[in-house]
């Protein structure tokens, strides 16, 4: 190791901003990519609700590829190993490729099986779903190389470079969409094409990134090893998490063809704005894990209190906005008057929870950049367990449709926040597991 880094540190929002525009971007071309598939009609909206719902639950279950690599390249980073941290994402960009590939495999052997499950049938919706999936499965391994270079420049404090990436991707995708979907008359099937295209881009630019670097670019078992240790924790979370979603996408479908397509519009506004609240857990991830670097505990236990208080603040805000621009913002994604009421319903529990979900997610950054997944892992499987998957079964037999699905997934988020809060009120999330700077 060199010597610590002594230099100027950033602030919350010197490294939230730039993190908000990566994390904004994917999210807001799919709620793009919603709104002109809706004008599609009933059963394109449906299909990509079930075939992009498919998608980002593989995406969502391998996120340790960029919160782990952040980890880990933010202690060596902290402790003045620049190239060290370099390495990690190296090494996190072989494990990208090797589990995208999978994933493509997994998505062109089981597309029909997993969207007629998904759906509840094999009907109209999810055969649009399996062919947009068959599609888009090619932009798996391109995704997660993404999120792989995502985490190393997080972890060396440079969020300029994956904005710059990020939105060369979307904005290709952006032009794209429309232009694939309706002008050269592809349908849904444009929407897949259009979003492989831009994630092409964005992932040959972060392998750029590396090149540039000069780092050795030979595989090092030993060390994605450690990598997978400390992202099993993060794969167990976030399958757990996905698997709620996933439930709760199949108990919409199943109510009818407005819930769902109302769901699907409710779940990429609360994905999308869940992302942007993430901008103060990226920030956190990458300070805890420098000041815990470099020695500073005292330091890690202040960013946790100036991120929660950024969360609360601006979940405060969103959920303001949310609610004076519901009768504007509904319409946009629909001209459907079921799936416009059943949206409105939706509504005002997406906007009743932000406050709640921008403590959750701050805090959630702060015990990521110590290292501390493992209560993390634990503290999600029980809010899913306990709150978001028994609401959500129990919403069909009992005839609640959205209103027990949302109504679990608000649970979910208090659960979160009450164990988060009691965690970062302790000490033991500042003695970091050894797997984050080994």
């Amino acid at each position: 190791m060199t010597a610590r880094s002594s230099g100027p540190r950033p602030g919350v929002l010197a490294l939230a901003l730039p993190a908000l525009v990566v994390l904004a971007a994917e999210p807001l071309y799919l709620l793009v990519d919603t709104a002109v598939v809706g004008n599609l009609g009933t059963v394109p909206l449906g299909g990509l609700a079930v075939g992009g719902g498919l998608l980002a639950w593989a995406a969502a279950l391998l996120n340790f590829l960029a919160y782990g690599t952040t980890a880990r390249a933010a202690r060596r980073a902290g402790a003045g190993d620049r190239a060290g941290a370099v390495a990690e994402g190296v090494q996190a960009t072989w494990l990208a490729l090797a589990l995208g590939l999978g994933v493509l495999l997994l998505f062109q052997v089981l597309a029909g099986p997993l969207t007629r499950l998904l759906a509840g049938d094999g009907g109209a919706v999810a055969e649009a779903g399996e062919q947009w999936l068959r599609i888009a499965g090619f932009g798996a391994p391109l995704l997660l190389v993404s999120l792989a270079g995502n985490g190393w420049l997080r972890g060396v404090q440079e969020l300029r470079r994956p904005v710059r990436y990020v939105v060369a991707g979307s904005l290709t995708s952006l032009v794209l969409c429309p232009l694939l979907v309706h002008t050269a008359g592809m349908g849904l099937n444009g929407s897949a094409v259009a979003n492989v295209v831009g994630q092409a881009l964005t992932a040959a630019l972060f392998v750029r990134a590396l090149v540039r670097e000069g780092a050795d670019w030979r595989p090092r078992p030993r060390s994605v090893r450690a990598q997978l240790v400390l992202g099993r924790d993060l794969l167990l979370r976030a399958a757990v998490l996905q698997l709620a979603f996933l439930v709760a996408a199949g108990v919409a479908a199943r109510a009818g063809q407005a819930q769902l397509g109302a769901h699907q519009i409710a779940l990429q506004l609360f994905f999308f704005l869940a992302l942007v609240l993430d901008a103060y857990a990226i920030a956190a991830q990458t300070l805890v894990g420098h000041a815990l670097g470099a020695g500073r505990p005292a330091e890690a236990r202040a960013t946790a209190v100036r991120v929660a208080r950024w969360g609360l603040g601006t979940g405060i805000a969103v959920a303001l906005l949310l609610l004076a621009l519901r009768e504007v913002l509904v319409p946009l994604f629909t001209g459907d008057p079921a799936v416009r009421e059943q949206a409105e319903l939706v509504w005002w529990f997406l906007a009743g929870f932000q406050p709640l979900a921008g403590v959750v997610f701050a805090l959630d950054g702060v015990l990521m950049g110590a290292g501390d997944v493992g209560y993390l892992r634990t503290v999600t499987i029980g809010a899913a367990v306990v709150g978001f998957l028994p609401l959500s079964l129990l919403a069909g037999p009992l005839g609640l449709g959205l209103a027990g699905v949302w109504t679990g997934l608000t649970l979910f988020i208090a659960l979160r926040l009450v164990a988060v809060l009691v965690r970062v009120a302790g000490d033991r999330w500042l003695s970091a597991p050894a797997t984050v700077g080994a």
